[in-house]
């Protein structure tokens, strides 16, 4: 089952890393390519020489080899080339740092970019594991999707004997097996979501638009895809990139993104249209750009399409459709007449009142709603956490 698949282990600052020798000869017996990564600190409990020996690649430690030469590690080409990253074992410190953004050595600049399943397995002293911000930590790193393992029970190198211990490289290996012969949430399933705002031109230089970043949208595409969905982004202006795992189609206009998700919509699975679409554009554009004048400008304004509703009204028995609203009074009575007008199974409603919450921020507060209006409230977390919580939701009400 292994054979040809291409393992990428990080090993951290811990007594546990002794056993990463045993765990890289199992893979490698296996015929997986095994590659390891280290912290600075794991080199003070195991040698790069041993692990780079039983791996038959030399170890990578540091982002520059040689700061005289200008060599240096490159972390993105090594996150892509894995199938899996293991991080084993994954010290407290590694995983506050993996859970919250940090990026101070290779390993982790190497998991910030990796493509590819992730899986963790913590190893530190009793209590450290048990303390609530570990928990927290954890509950974190499970939420973007990576595969966290428990930590088994046994006499720690404390002496004290609890729940801490690093799963031995024996139940690290069979959890490596099952997670190439498992079938992921979202596998076989065709999504298609839409993110960012529209531009709706008044001439070649100004626009009518809103400050939709696009972060929601493509957070919730690139989790649907590491899930195993086939997704499709019709995206608006936006900064933030999408990897390749995404069929991104960028659109300026409204009634390029109706026609894109109108194009897509009948082989979809699901539809999530998270997107700031504009509700008015000009009339009249005008060809050349407007000079400023002393005089009142006015511009007539007219719709744009509703591609929601569009959606809605075409929608078949075995499609999911989520709709989003942004609310500033009224929110869950809005909510509700959305959900019932535009024919949907699912809203997510966010409120401007909610400090974190809305545009640009790289945080949400969301309240799922679906079509018999029974609603899951949620507290503030990251945009990526958010993503999560939408999938699951949609993951419990679809075949």
């Amino acid at each position: 089952m292994l054979r040809g698949k291409k393992i990428l282990i990080g090993v951290t600052g811990s007594i546990a890393a002794y056993k990463t020798a045993h765990l890289v000869r199992l893979l490698v017996k296996a015929g997986a390519e095994v590659r390891v990564l280290m912290t600075p600190a794991a080199c003070d409990f195991i040698s790069p020489l041993t692990l780079g020996t039983l791996s038959k690649h030399p170890v990578s430690v540091h982002m520059v080899s040689n700061a005289d030469q200008g060599t240096w590690t490159n972390h993105v080409e090594m996150g892509m080339w894995a199938d899996l990253l293991v991080v084993a074992p994954a010290s407290a410190n590694t995983i506050g740092k993996m859970a919250n953004g940090i990026c101070d050595n290779l390993l982790l600049a190497v998991y910030l970019s990796a493509k590819c399943p992730v899986m963790i397995a913590p190893a530190m002293d009793l209590d450290m594991y048990r303390h609530p911000s570990v928990k927290l930590n954890l509950s974190r790193l499970k939420e973007y999707g990576n595969n966290v393992l428990q930590a088994e029970n046994g006499e720690l190198a404390s002496g004290l004997i609890g729940e801490g211990r690093m799963p031995e490289p024996e139940n690290i290996f069979a959890a490596i097996e099952q997670q190439f012969s498992k079938k992921k949430k979202l596998s076989g399933k065709r999504i298609l979501i839409t993110a960012g705002p529209t531009h709706e031109a008044i001439d070649p230089v100004r626009f009518i638009g809103n400050s939709s970043s696009g972060k929601m949208g493509i957070a919730i595409a690139e989790l649907a895809a590491s899930w195993g969905a086939e997704v499709h982004l019709v995206c608006g202006p936006s900064f933030v990139e999408s990897s390749s795992a995404v069929h991104r189609i960028n659109v300026r206009f409204a009634a390029e993104m109706y026609k894109e998700v109108n194009r897509l919509f009948p082989s979809s699975d699901v539809a999530i249209l998270s997107a700031a679409v504009a509700d008015y554009r000009p009339k009249s554009v005008a060809g050349k750009k407007i000079k400023k004048a002393d005089a009142v400008l006015n511009i007539e304004l007219e719709p744009t399409a509703d591609i929601l509703k569009s959606l809605g009204e075409k929608k078949k028995k075995n499609q999911f459709l989520v709709g989003f609203a942004l609310e500033t009074d009224h929110e869950i009575e809005n909510a509700k007449k959305k959900i019932k007008s535009k024919n949907l199974d699912l809203i997510v409603l966010n409120s401007l009142n909610d400090k974190g919450a809305g545009f640009g921020y790289d945080t949400n507060k969301i309240t799922l709603i679906d079509r018999n209006n029974k609603m899951v409230r949620f507290e503030l977390k990251s945009k990526q956490e958010v993503a999560a919580d939408i999938l699951n939701a949609i993951v419990k009400n679809i075949k």
